[in-house]
């Protein structure tokens, strides 16, 4: 367990952090415990707290930075954003009880860290299943609430449930052929082997495999019925690419909940989503018209 020293406490408090997008890193690394997790955050800017949480296999930099989102949120709030358990500069358990919920609270527990009641809160892709069961556990702390590429695991099966075993069990071996077959844009021919082995090897490279395959393993625990996703009061909205094979999940979402606001972006992957100017300018929009 981490004990937290005064600097530690110290550094909770707000702070300017200038970013650095030609260099692709957010500046000043901080830490605190999650439950006995060592989870790396940065922040940036000033204003109402926004707290963003990246997909798998990425990290604050990959998701946030170089896509522009950190930097363009920056200039109007205080962001705040941390490397998941398992990726970037935070612990990588490998056992996968300690991901799922537990990675889910690692959200709730660094607002506990700064002192935070409640906040905006963003996830993209695991991010966004992440912040899903957070918002049903814990509405209390959230202002609003962006699920982006991703709205949840409420439309379950055994067929999934095999699915993500099969990828897991791939990820034990460094390889992702499954699931980037999977997120492959819907209106683009299917990649060749050589841009599998390519994109996987880019997503993976320097990556702890095996907390990943513990990660992917434990996010079958973030499964919930779909009356916990319509029972959401919390300000919320979806975004997602045209051709994201999440797609159906978001409008099967505005079925069960109709309150939750879907923006699509029209040509738009999984992977490239949050790169567009849509995804920002969705989000900026919607932070603003729900001030804390």
């Amino acid at each position: 367990m981490l004990r937290l020293s005064r600097r530690s406490l110290a550094l909770s408090m707000p702070a300017l952090i200038t970013l650095r997008p030609s260099s692709g890193r957010a500046a000043e690394d901080k830490y605190f415990d999650s439950a006995g997790v060592r989870i790396r955050y940065v922040e940036a800017g000033q204003g109402d707290p926004v707290v963003l949480v990246h997909g798998f296999s990425s990290n604050v930099e990959n998701q946030w930075v170089r896509s522009g989102v950190m930097p363009k949120l920056a200039d109007r709030y205080r962001v705040i954003a941390f490397d998941g358990r398992g990726h970037g500069l935070s612990d990588k358990p490998h056992d996968p009880a300690l991901y799922g919920p537990e990675a889910s609270r690692d959200t709730s527990r660094l607002l506990d860290h700064l002192g935070l009641r409640k906040a905006h809160v963003v996830g993209y892709s695991l991010g966004a299943h992440l912040v899903a069961w957070l918002v049903t556990d814990s509405p209390d702390r959230f202002v609003t609430c962006t699920l982006g590429g991703a709205c949840g695991r409420f439309r379950w099966s055994e067929e999934k449930t095999a699915e993500v075993l099969a990828e897991a069990a791939e990820m034990d071996e460094g390889l992702q052929r499954s699931q980037i077959l999977r997120l492959w844009p819907k209106d683009q021919p299917p990649p060749s082997d050589e841009q599998i082995r390519a994109q996987s090897a880019r997503a993976l490279a320097g990556q702890d495999h095996k907390a990943l395959a513990a990660s992917r393993r434990g996010g079958l625990r973030l499964v919930m019925p779909e009356e916990r996703m319509a029972a959401i009061t919390v300000p919320a909205i979806g975004i997602v690419g045209s051709a994201d094979g999440y797609l159906a999940d978001f409008t099967a979402l505005r079925q069960i909940n109709p309150r939750i606001d879907v923006t699509v972006i029209e040509g738009a992957g999984h992977s490239a989503a949050p790169g567009r100017p849509e995804f920002v300018q969705t989000l900026d929009r919607f932070l603003s018209a729900h001030r804390a």
